[in-house]
């Protein structure tokens, strides 16, 4: 009986560990280092060196010490290590966010789901784990050296290409009708600054009883949309709330909150699609007074977002695709700045920072 294809990048997360694969370096303090392990290369800090070819061919989880004398466990990094670590031009969706992003709006092998508001990537690799290589991602983003960022992230967490995904450039509205026949997307997935433009064209594209979900930033965003979901009459009452995540250190007897977390990073709201010509009973309420908003046109300042450089954003796209290569053996390359030793910040995820 022939064995069954892995899942697309199972093979890549599994055995010994081999050259073109991305590890993450642990010190005695918990401070993470990440390479891309290439024969003949060195990881050098301040602190002392090791060639990469002594972990190559090695099992995961051992102990490599370097000419001071300073050990390091190697393991793969997991998916959140990955995209908290990996290179980026748009603030991403943190993973505790995608995971509930998973869990309620009930992502499921096989399943077509159109995200919009792609930036690096960090969401797509969750959502093309959900749905499997036989289900169908449909990514749409605006700016096209974004989804270039995104398209090497992805590829080089799975080794390649991942067969379930397609990546559009272009407006969510104009796209999604091209991309995807009325009625037949289980899910969509929005990230972007007014999502409430884009209700119609999503109740087009979603199957009766899909789920719509959007992920904003601020207060006021989320009361927008949540309004306009009502107003619109073929969804169902949304829902919405945030995760916070709070980390414990623990030492002994000495067992407490950590003193740092990430509190907000954003707000999720959901709604169901009703099927055609369909109307929800009405919920009765009392408004008060300059409870709904007006049409203003919004900008990402107002909102308080920081804006992203040109610059940046060519650097960005430019290491991703050299490290995807590399990770894939497209090409050489160097990964000499991924190796410069400066420890990924924990709470952080980058010396950017996040959302």
């Amino acid at each position: 009986m022939t064995a069954p294809t892995p899942p697309a990048g199972a093979d890549a997360r599994r055995g010994p560990l081999r050259a073109g694969d991305r590890i993450q370096l642990t010190d005695a303090k918990g401070r993470h280092h990440t390479i891309v392990l290439e024969a003949g290369k060195t990881f050098h800090t301040h602190r002392g060196q090791f060639t990469h070819d002594e972990i190559i061919g090695r099992p995961e989880g051992v102990v490599v010490t370097n000419t001071a004398g300073y050990d390091y466990l190697v393991l793969r990094p997991l998916l959140s290590d990955f995209v908290m670590s990996m290179p980026r031009g748009a603030a991403v969706i943190y993973p505790k966010d995608s995971g509930q992003i998973i869990q309620m709006a009930d992502i499921y092998p096989g399943a077509t789901v159109v995200e919009a508001g792609v930036g690096s990537g960090a969401l797509t690799m969750s959502l093309l784990r959900a749905v499997g290589d036989h289900g169908r991602l449909i990514s749409i983003e605006r700016r096209e050296d974004f989804a270039d960022i995104a398209r090497a992230n992805v590829e080089s967490h799975f080794h390649g290409p991942h067969p379930a995904w397609s990546l559009e450039i272009g407006d969510f509205a104009d796209r999604v009708r091209d991309v995807a026949e009325p009625g037949t997307v289980d899910r969509i997935v929005l990230d972007m600054l007014a999502p409430w433009e884009n209700l119609e064209a999503a109740a087009e594209a979603l199957a009766p009883g899909g789920v719509f979900l959007a992920y904003v930033a601020t207060a006021t965003q989320l009361s927008r949309v949540a309004e306009e979901l009502r107003s619109h009459g073929g969804y169902t009452e949304p829902q919405a709330w945030e995760s916070m995540v709070r980390t414990w250190h623990l030492e002994g007897l000495a067992v407490r909150p950590d003193h740092r977390m990430i509190g907000h990073t954003g707000f999720l709201i959901t709604a169901r699609r009703l099927a055609p010509g369909q109307t929800a009973p009405v919920r009765t309420r009392r408004p008060s007074k300059g409870a709904y908003p007006t049409d203003a046109d919004w900008t990402p300042e107002d909102l308080g977002e920081r804006s992203v450089s040109d610059k940046k954003v060519r650097r960005v796209r430019r290491d991703a695709e050299r490290t995807r290569d590399v990770e894939m053996g497209v090409m050489p390359g160097t990964t000499d700045d991924i190796e410069t030793g400066a420890p990924v910040d924990t709470d952080t995820g980058t010396e950017d920072g996040g959302r």
